[in-house]
C-alpha cells in the first residue's frame, strides 16, 4: 500500500480553509457535521437532492444557484435556508451569522467538488499500488495460490470499495459533505463509532510509519554493508522524520508524494531486470526466513504448496497481500472531491485491474528468478551490491517522503479529535495550535519508532499491521456499515416524513418495535445477509491473521531470529 495518493492534494480542505490556511467556515458550523441531532432522514434527503443534479450534469456553480432559489426548468430546490438553519448550532459567537456561516460552507463545498474520475484514477492507484511484497506472498503460496489470492482478494476488496460508494452516494450533500471514513461510521452507527474509526485509523498510519521506518533501516544497513548498528540505522530516519515533520502544510510537498511513486516504479523495474540477471541474495533470505539449513540449495517453485514454513507463514503472506490491497479508508476523501462521485465505480474499476496486473506480473516474474530465496522487500533480495545499493537509495528517497506524509497526516487525524474535539483545544492554524504541533511531532516520531525496533520482522510487522488495521478498513468495516445503512433505510415507512425547515422526522414508530425491524430486514434479506456473512469472514479473517502474526513472531523471538532493539540487521546472515 502507497498511501500517497490523496496527500498529493494536500494543504487543507477548500471547504476547510482559504489559501492562506484560515479557518473560512466559524468551528462550531464545522461541528454540525458531527452533531448527533440531525436524523439519518436528514442525511438521505440533502443527499438525494445532490445525487440528482449531478445526475443532471450541473456544475457546482448551477448547483449554487438552485440551492439559493434561482428559477429553473424542472427545479430541484433545496428548502428556504434561512428556516433550514433555525436548527443550526447557536453558540457561533455574536459576530457571526449561522445563515451566512452555513452558506458559505456549502458555497465552499460545491467549489471543492470538481476533480474527474480519471483523475481519481491515478489516486487510487497511487493510493494503494505497493508490490514490493508480492513476490514473497507469492512464493509463499505457489504459482497458482498465488494468483487465486491475489485475485481472491481484489475481488472482494471491490466489492467493499462498491458498499463505500452506495454509502456515499446515500449520505453525502452539499449541506452535510463527507470527508472521511469516521463520518461514515457517525451517520450509520453514531459518534462512538467514529471516534473508534478514528482511533483505528490514527493507529494504521502511525504503524505505517513504522514500517517504512523498518524497510529503510534494513536497506541502510545493507547500503553501510552491516557496519553500523540496526537499531542506529532506524534512529537516522526517525530523526530526519522529527526534523521534516515540523513542516505542517503539504501543499508544495504533494509534488515530492508523486515523484515518491515513480521512484517506486522504477525501483520494481530494476528489480526485476537485475533478478533476471544475477543470483538471489541468499543470507537475506536466509535471515528473513530463519531457515539456517536452506543453504545455498538450488531454486524451486510450487504451483500451490507453499515450499517452507507451515500455517503462520501462510497467514503472514496473506495478510502482506491484505496490505498491499490496502486504501479503501481514503475512498470518502476521494468522492469528495468529485464533481460526479456516480464515476467513481468506473475510477476502482480501471485502477484496481492495473493494480492486480502490476502485482501479479511483479510477484510472478521475481518468483520465477529466485524462487524460495525471495525477499520482502523484494529489491533487498538483490545479491550484486551495485543494483541493491541503486534500489535501496531509491527507496529511501521514496520511503522517507511516504513516512513524513503519514505521519503529517496521522497528526492531523489525532488533534483534530483529540486536542479540537476532545478537548476543546485551539485550532491548529492558531499560535497556540502551533506549539503544540512542535511538541506532537518528535512524540508522534518516537512511538513509530518503537514499533520497528521491538518487531523487526518486517513480514509479520506487515501483517500485524493489515491485521489489527487494514482488514478492517478494506474488507470489516464497509461490510457492517452497508448492513446498518440499509437496514435503517428500509424500514422507514412510507407515511413518514421529514421536514427540512425544522430537521423534525414524523416517525409513526421506533426500534423497539418490531415492525420498524421488520420492514428494516425483509427488503434485499439476501444482500444484507451476504454483507453480514462478509462482514463475520472478515472479522474472523482478521483474527486469525492476529493469531498467526503474534505466532509467528513468538516463534522467531524464541529460536533468536528476531531480537528487539538488537544491532544485528534482519537481513544480515
Amino acid at each position: 500500500m502507497s498511501g500517497m495518493g490523496n496527500l498529493a492534494l494536500d494543504g487543507g480542505d477548500p471547504r476547510l480553509s482559504m489559501g492562506d490556511g484560515q479557518v473560512r467556515v466559524p468551528a462550531a458550523v464545522r461541528h454540525k457535521l458531527h452533531d448527533p441531532t440531525v436524523k439519518f432522514e436528514e442525511y438521505l434527503y440533502y443527499a438525494k437532492i445532490q445525487r440528482e443534479q449531478e445526475a443532471r450534469g450541473l456544475d457546482p456553480a448551477e448547483r449554487e444557484k438552485i440551492a439559493r432559489g434561482a428559477s429553473e426548468p424542472e427545479q430541484i430546490s433545496e428548502p428556504d435556508e434561512k428556516k433550514s438553519n433555525e436548527h443550526a448550532p447557536k453558540n457561533l459567537g455574536a459576530a457571526v451569522d449561522p445563515v451566512i456561516a452555513v452558506s458559505e460552507w456549502e458555497t465552499a463545498s460545491r467549489a471543492a467538488r470538481n476533480a474527474s474520475w480519471a483523475s481519481i484514477v491515478y489516486l487510487i492507484t497511487t493510493d494503494i499500488l505497493g508490490p514490493t511484497s508480492a513476490p514473497y506472498a507469492v512464493s509463499t503460496f505457489g504459482y497458482g495460490g498465488g494468483v487465486l489470492m491475489y485475485f481472491f482478494l481484489g475481488m472482494m476488496a471491490f466489492f467493499a470499495g462498491w458498499q463505500i460508494w452506495r454509502m456515499f452516494l446515500k449520505l453525502d450533500s452539499d449541506r452535510y459533505p463527507m470527508r472521511t471514513f469516521g463520518d461514515l461510521g457517525f451517520r450509520i452507527f453514531g459518534t462512538s463509532t467514529r471516534h473508534a474509526m478514528n482511533l483505528l485509523q490514527s493507529l494504521q498510519l502511525v504503524c505505517n510509519v513504522g514500517v517504512i521506518i523498518l524497510g529503510n533501516g534494513q536497506g541502510l544497513s545493507q547500503m553501510a554493508k552491516f557496519k553500523l548498528c540496526f537499531a542506529i540505522c532506524n534512529l537516522v530516519w526517525t530523526l530526519a522524520g522529527m526534523i521534516l515533520g515540523q513542516i505542517r502544510t503539504l501543499q508544495k510537498f504533494g509534488y515530492l508524494a508523486n515523484f515518491a511513486i515513480w521512484l517506486n516504479v522504477l525501483v520494481i523495474f530494476m528489480t526485476m531486470g537485475e533478478a533476471a540477471h544475477s543470483k538471489p541474495n541468499y543470507a537475506a533470505a536466509v535471515a528473513n526466513s530463519g531457515a539456517a539449513d536452506w543453504g545455498t540449495a538450488p531454486i524451486v517453485h510450487n504451483a500451490f504448496a507453499p515450499l517452507t514454513g507451515g500455517f503462520n507463514d501462510q497467514i503472514a503472506a496473506a495478510m502482506n497481500i491484505v496490505y498491499a490491497y490496502g486504501g479503501a479508508m481514503l475512498y470518502c476523501e476521494f468522492m469528495a472531491e468529485m464533481k460526479r462521485p456516480l464515476d467513481f465505480i468506473k475510477a476502482q474499476f480501471v485502477a484496481e485491474i492495473f493494480i492486480f496486473l502490476c502485482y501479479l506480473i511483479f510477484g510472478l516474474v521475481v518468483y520465477s528468478q529466485q524462487g524460495q530465496y525471495v525477499s520482502n522487500p523484494a529489491n533487498q533480495g538483490l545479491s550484486n551490491y551495485a543494483w541493491q545499493t541503486s534500489t535501496n537509495a531509491l527507496s529511501l528517497s521514496s520511503g522517507l517522503i511516504a513516512a513524513v506524509l503519514y505521519g503529517n497526516i496521522g497528526i492531523k487525524v489525532i488533534y483534530q479529535n483529540i486536542v479540537e474535539d476532545l478537548f476543546h483545544g485551539p485550532s491548529l492554524n492558531s499560535k497556540r495550535g502551533k506549539i503544540l504541533w512542535v511538541g506532537m511531532v518528535p512524540i508522534y516520531w518516537a512511538i513509530a519508532f518503537i514499533i520497528p525496533s521491538a518487531i523487526p520482522e518486517f513480514s509479520y510487522l506487515t501483517s500485524l499491521v493489515a491485521a489489527i488495521c487494514i482488514m478492517q478498513f478494506t474488507y470489516t468495516f464497509p461490510a457492517i456499515l452497508y448492513v446498518g445503512m440499509h437496514i435503517q433505510e428500509d424500514a422507514i415507512h412510507p407515511d413518514e416524513t421529514f421536514d427540512p425547515a425544522t430537521g423534525v422526522v414524523n416517525r409513526i414508530d421506533t426500534w423497539r418495535d418490531l415492525s420498524r425491524w421488520k420492514r428494516g430486514l425483509k427488503n434485499q434479506w439476501w444482500l444484507k445477509l451476504f454483507c453480514f456473512l462478509f462482514f463475520l469472514a472478515s472479522a474472523a479473517t482478521a483474527v486469525m491473521g492476529l493469531y498467526g502474526s503474534c505466532s509467528g513472531l513468538k516463534d522467531a523471538y524464541s529460536s533468536g531470529a528476531t531480537t528487539s532493539f538488537s544491532c544485528h540487521s534482519p537481513v544480515e546472515g
